[in-house]
């Protein structure tokens, strides 16, 4: 095990290492003389080497083995882990259905952790290993990988992709910036107002990626109106709030919209297929928003007021900088008003979906088999349906496009709800809830702390897709036993797999600000900590209060209409 992580950790800086290179755009000239140089070296021609022993010869670089050491560990433990299962695990109430369903799971979360096949390849195998194990029927399990759900987010990746193609995603950034203000505060603000909404719709990934640079280019700009004076000195804790309030703000947006990050999706595919119960775009946002909301505007005192205070007030160039940002991206285009347009189109469905235009209760219209997935497809049909400008030629969106779509994540969230499906089907989450009632008689809000803990800690060394696709299944049979609402426990957990702020292993935001060379680990562990105290409170306390007045439930008892 320890061989296994030290491989991992090895692999996963030499990740960081690439992104640094690839972000640290403004970096000091003498770094971009060295590149240069380089280059040169590369483009000159190289004399001919002499064939045979001499000691001139330059040894080839040794092919990339097809596995590595952690990788080799997990690729025999998987199966290894599922045979024994198979034959030697047999307690007293489990079924031999349940049985496979757990040597299966078995199976593909070791391969999940170590990476010994890709993770999207792993997460075909539950269209092999439950049929034939017997677990569940062949066809049951391929339905999961079309799950409603799926598409929800498969029709947010498109919308996503148009955003990014046209830019509009950088115009509606910096448009927020630029109406909060250029004061070093609102400056901090605006940079994290509108990475959070940005998160919100594209990926946490795509709304840092895009931010830093912006935010690099500002305190370049900084940085040079500054030299020589006396607030130079605290120029440094300016930069590093401004880098950790972008990389912090694209984590916490997020959890705002179902679309927002992995672990809200696969909540929600989780609880219909295990409970029936669906969590709809709209009412996940009266959820979710003021969890950002609380979440950005404390991150944002701590940054600006404890962690970096600073004496700087007003930043020389910054207005400007935000300006000439502005104006690089000149008129709003025909494109990008399409784009908006239908972005707007499927936000505006998404959230009065329930209210307006259900079968049932709508006020307006009902029209039927309405549902998040098919708003969100029918917004992706539009974006390749409506053609772009003359000039331009082609559609908003065409089918290379859809390269940029990341198509393994959806087989990991159909893998996730198959294996799901086997819990219930099975009995397996019947079994393990009776197993894990160590919770059993603590107060409510102490079990929905110690999930959110737990999930907290896991997620900041693990993939937080991984942990809730793994995670959510067993807390909601931990409800079944314990006699709670499944929302007491899935909901914090499916929260917390997202807040992760201490290690550049922990997120995609943190090992993108870790990239750009300003931050040193200690740096990140020691501010990170305080916001994981925080957030840990807040996902607390919002669940405890606030899902029992979005969803109109009672935390304490199981519904008997969920058994």
């Amino acid at each position: 095990m320890k061989a296994v992580f030290q491989t991992g950790w090895q692999y996963l800086w030499k990740q960081h290492a690439r992104t640094k290179d690839l972000i640290n755009i403004f970096s000091y000239k003498k770094d971009v003389d060295q590149a240069a140089k380089k280059r040169e070296q590369e483009e000159k021609p190289q004399p001919a080497q002499p064939q045979g022993g001499g000691g001139g010869n330059i040894e080839p670089e040794p092919p990339k083995p097809a596995y590595s050491r952690a990788q080799i560990i997990g690729l025999l433990l998987g199966p290894t882990l599922f045979i024994l299962t198979m034959l030697f695990f047999q307690p007293p109430g489990l079924s031999p259905d349940a049985q496979a369903v757990l040597a299966v799971t078995l199976w593909i979360a070791s391969w999940w952790v170590t990476e010994a096949l890709p993770i999207p390849a792993t997460s075909l195998l539950p269209l092999i290993l439950l049929p034939i194990t017997g677990a569940v029927d062949g066809g049951e399990v391929a339905s999961s990988y079309g799950d409603n759900i799926i598409f929800l987010f498969l029709g947010g990746f498109f919308i996503a992709t148009a955003m990014e193609k046209w830019n509009l995603h950088k115009r509606m950034a910096l448009l927020i910036i630029a109406m909060i203000g250029t004061s070093t505060q609102r400056i901090l603000l605006g940079f994290m107002v509108g990475t959070g909404f940005l998160s919100m719709w594209v990926s946490n990934t795509a709304a840092v990626m895009m931010m830093i640079p912006m935010g690099l280019a500002i305190t370049a700009q900084v940085a040079s109106a500054l030299k020589g004076k006396p607030e130079e000195a605290e120029f440094p804790k300016f930069e590093k709030s401004l880098i950790f309030g972008i990389g912090y703000a694209g984590t916490i947006g997020g959890v705002g919209t179902l679309i927002g990050t992995p672990p809200n999706i696969i909540l929600a595919g989780q609880m219909r297929e295990i409970f029936g119960v669906e969590i709809s775009f709209a009412t996940w946002m009266l959820f979710g928003l003021p969890v950002v909301a609380i979440m950005i505007a404390f991150t944002w005192l701590y940054l600006g007021r404890i962690a970096f205070k600073t004496s700087i007030k007003e930043l020389p160039g910054g207005r400007e900088v935000i300006q000439q940002e502005r104006q690089g991206l000149g008129k709003t285009t025909y494109e990008e008003w399409i784009v908006g347009f239908v972005f707007l189109f499927a936000a505006t469905m998404w959230i009065t979906r329930e209210f307006f235009w259900d079968i049932d209760t709508g006020l307006i219209y009902g029209i039927p088999g309405l549902s998040d997935g098919l708003i969100a497809v029918l917004a992706a049909v539009l974006l390749f349906s409506i053609p772009a400008n003359r000039l331009k030629g082609g559609r908003i969106l065409s089918w290379e496009d859809s390269r940029d779509i990341p198509w393994g994540v959806l087989l990991l969230f159909g893998g996730g709800l198959a294996i799901a499906q086997g819990f219930t089907a099975s009995g397996l989450s019947d079994w393990l809830g009776e197993q894990l009632t160590v919770l059993d008689g603590f107060n409510l809000i102490i079990i929905i702390a110690a999930s959110t803990i737990f999930i907290m800690i896991l997620t900041e060394i693990t993939s937080n897709t991984a942990t809730a696709t793994m995670i959510l299944p067993v807390v909601a049979a931990l409800a079944v036993a314990l006699n709670v609402h499944p929302f007491a426990l899935m909901v914090p957990c499916a929260m917390a797999a997202n807040m992760a702020f201490m290690l550049p292993v922990g997120t995609p935001p943190n090992a993108i600000i870790f990239g750009t060379g300003k931050l040193r680990i200690i740096e990140m562990v020691k501010t990170g900590f305080y916001v994981n105290i925080v957030a840990t409170m807040i996902i607390v306390l919002a669940v405890y209060f606030l899902v029992p007045l979005v969803w109109g439930v009672d935390l304490s008892t199981f519904p008997d209409a969920l058994r």
